[in-house]
């Protein structure tokens, strides 16, 4: 199971929110690369950065440190938030982004996901689902739709997409656990990769995850900057274990 240390941005400070809420933010000191490097050297697989202005608005703004992330390590990195067009796509993908996700725009137009695996290929583009009591959550979670998760994932792997991202908002930021009966129904729905996002909290909740050997990767965050998980002691575990 790869790693996906997470890195959320706005106003160009690393922040998190708690359940996605702007008014319940933490902003952390050291700058965005300072964080990258910090991760990649622990034992990240991946980076998976999110846009925070850019999902709440639509309009990216922090794309210039995604640039110099990507320029600085030899890192994939995942990149979320406010992929709405072929332009904004296009844009993340020459700042050296190894794949976008495509969270709102996918709830809304399903031909818009198809037209973007056909023009960029299905390894560049993933569809990330945030679910709030089964419900898909669209524009930075600010607003539920009616739209069922698991259908969506399912139409959205019709669609080519080879990665689903599934986050449980109630989980997020809560160092709870993840939702591990959120996840189980979502693999019993799809048969592409899926990575895991929210709540993992523990060593332990990475074991748990690990155990599903379905499971490809799980997005780590709030619990790496509050000293919860150290991604070396993760990965020294799994080496451990091989």
């Amino acid at each position: 199971m790869l790693l996906f240390p997470a890195i959320d941005l706005m106003g160009g400070q690393v922040v998190r929110l708690r359940q996605g809420k702007a008014e319940e933010k933490t902003v952390y000191p050291a700058p965005p690369l300072a964080y990258a490097r910090r991760w990649r050297e622990e034992g990240g697989d991946w980076l998976h950065i999110v846009d925070l202005d850019a999902a709440f608005t639509g309009v990216q703004a922090n794309l210039e440190i995604v640039r110099g992330i990507t320029k600085a390590l030899m890192v994939p990195v995942q990149l979320g938030g406010g992929m709405r067009s072929s332009a904004a796509i296009r844009s993340a993908i020459e700042a050296g982004v190894a794949r976008v996700v495509i969270g709102t725009k996918a709830a809304e137009s399903l031909s818009f996901v198809s037209d973007m695996v056909e023009e960029f290929g299905a390894d560049k583009i993933a569809v990330g689902i945030d679910a709030k009591d089964g419900f898909v959550s669209v524009k930075g979670w600010t607003e539920v739709s009616e739209m069922d998760a698991l259908d969506l994932a399912r139409r959205a792997e019709d669609c080519g997409v080879g990665t689903i991202i599934y986050t449980d908002i109630a989980t997020d930021g809560m160092m709870s656990g993840p939702n591990f009966r959120g996840l189980e129904r979502m693999l019993g729905a799809i048969r592409c990769q899926l990575i895991a996002s929210g709540g993992v909290s523990s060593l332990a909740d990475i074991q748990r995850l690990e155990q599903n050997p379905r499971i490809h990767g799980a997005i780590i965050g709030k619990a790496l900057y509050d000293n919860a998980i150290r991604l070396h002691d993760v990965v020294n575990n799994r080496d451990r274990l091989l």
